[in-house]
């Protein structure tokens, strides 16, 4: 996985915000869910004793991850499920290809995992000719389009019903009209036999239950119980951190993921997975692997400034609070996360901060993140410690550390200091208008391009500072003089009292 040929955030994003469609549609998409998540938070009643349960859940599972994880794994294989370990996402796609394989498959029917999309499993299964579909309408749209997901939880949240009817029609053969009902209709329809002729199922997991050695997936759509029912052979990828302890834990997070991600108090959907079909089910798979994969995610375990990052849920609810996400979109972001769990999140599964750019730099450092995070990540700390370690590791560009370098020169002597801001008082005379600088000249375009730049005052505070500091004299002298006066003759009255007693 790697940044995009001669490209970054910063260019990613100018291109971004050329298309109206895209920004209008992200925005109001993201308000809408934003809106929804509020309403659902404020019904709850006590949201914030709920988040900091969470927080705790997942807290101690990260801090004992290596119990948990055992724990599953032999749950899991008591149930008859076979666990396989994927230390990088090379060796997941491996594992699949092979299961794949040994089944003799000719077709793979998914419901929707970001796990996958990190691995690259259906450009996996293509290189040796096996089919592999996205049951999942947005995935579907995406997959047609040849697009990595926009978006956490709503992957073709840039698209409108034009292009997507345009997709579809060439899928279809004709000309579909751009109707949800229409277009919905046909997805149903070309997914339903794919559901029936597909040899394996492919799932993600939102959680894994440790005591049972279960998997649970919460959805909206349907098709996830269909690919986990319908195929004879499933394969679920599985996060390594994606655990919790108990089925009681699972109350609490689906408490906090509907309402996180959509707003709703439940999703329509909510399968738990105990292990491949039994002789008494009337359905399920007939033989059931989970692949569990690290890639990166180790790495974070033990780290004090990122080992939280594996606290997260997956709701992208910090994507809709985003200030950045909201006017860029996901496609602005490298690799397959966006929004502030991605610009974390890419770097450290990457194991190397350089080479993703700008990507730490794609935030206000708001801490909206935060607040819409239903476990109660600091991503925006995270951030200012990924700009530390790019600096330390020597990322920095060259003008960037020249302007630090003049900065602190500047800051270190007041004398400097005066002489640059009387300096820029008379240069700025060159352009401002109104009130305001406009020019996009040299490094003042990346400000101006977008917004206003006011005018520095006439008088700096510290000039003004001599003027505030005699007026304030003034005005506190009398009173000095009347609070002395009223001492005085407080101390003369008790020590009269003290003569007389």
């Amino acid at each position: 996985m790697s940044t995009p040929q001669g490209s970054n955030v910063k260019d990613r994003a100018k291109t971004a915000l050329k298309d109206e469609f895209l920004v209008d549609a992200v925005k109001f998409t993201t308000e809408r869910l934003k809106n929804s998540k509020k309403a659902a938070t404020a019904e709850n009643g006590n949201w914030e004793e709920w988040r900091e349960r969470g927080r705790q859940i997942r807290l101690h599972t990260i801090a004992h991850l290596d119990y948990y994880l055992s724990r599953f794994v032999e749950n899991a294989r008591a149930q008859g499920v076979h666990v396989h370990f994927a230390p990088e996402a090379k060796d997941a796609a491996r594992i699949a290809l092979e299961i794949a394989e040994h089944q003799g498959a000719k077709s793979v029917v998914k419901s929707k995992s970001m796990v996958s999309e990190e691995v690259h499993i259906n450009e996996a299964f293509e290189s040796i000719g096996i089919e592999s579909i996205e049951s999942d309408l947005g995935e579907y749209i995406i997959q047609l389009a040849n697009e990595p997901p926009s978006h956490i939880i709503i992957p073709a949240i840039h698209k409108n019903r034009h292009q997507i009817a345009e997709l579809l029609s060439k899928e279809a053969g004709e000309t579909l009209e751009p109707e949800t009902k229409i277009l919905a209709g046909f997805a149903r329809r070309k997914l339903r036999d794919k559901f029936l002729e597909a040899d394996i199922g492919l799932t993600g997991c939102n959680f894994g239950i440790a005591e049972t050695g279960s998997v649970v997936i919460f959805e909206n759509e349907g098709n996830a119980r269909m690919v986990s029912t319908v195929p004879k052979t499933q394969i679920t990828l599985m996060g390594m951190e994606r655990l919790i302890p108990t089925w009681d834990d699972l109350e609490v997070m689906a408490t906090l993921l509907p309402r996180s991600a959509t707003g709703q108090k439940l999703t329509m959907y909510m399968s738990g997975i105990t292990g491949p079909k039994r002789a008494q089910d009337g359905d399920g798979p007939e033989e059931m692997h989970i692949i569990i994969v690290d890639n990166g995610r180790s790495l974070q375990l033990g780290d004090p400034e990122f080992q939280e990052l594996l606290n997260c849920i997956r709701c992208g609810a910090c994507l809709n609070a985003c200030p950045v996400y909201r006017h860029i979109g996901g496609h602005s972001y490298p690799g397959t996360y966006s929004g502030p769990i991605g610009a974390v999140l890419t770097p450290a599964l990457n194991k190397n901060a350089g080479e993703w750019q700008d990507i730490a730099n794609a935030s206000s450092l708001c801490g909206a993140c935060y607040e819409a995070c239903p476990v109660k990540i600091p991503l925006h700390d995270m951030l200012v410690y990924l700009r530390n370690r790019k600096v330390e590791r020597g990322y920095t560009a060259a003008g960037e550390k020249m302007a630090m370098k003049g900065f602190k020169m500047l800051m270190k002597s007041h004398k400097r200091f005066r002489k640059a801001v009387k300096a820029g008082q008379i240069g700025q005379k060159l352009l401002v208008r109104d009130g305001y600088i406009r020019s996009q000249i040299g490094p003042l375009g990346g400000w101006t391009a977008y917004r206003y730049i006011p005018e520095l005052p006439k008088q700096s505070f510290r000039e003004q500072w001599p003027d505030l500091v005699t007026e304030v004299e003034k005005s506190v002298q009398p009173m000095a003089a009347d609070v002395k006066l009223r001492m005085e003759q407080i101390v003369k009255a008790r020590g009269k009292g003290g003569q007389h007693a």
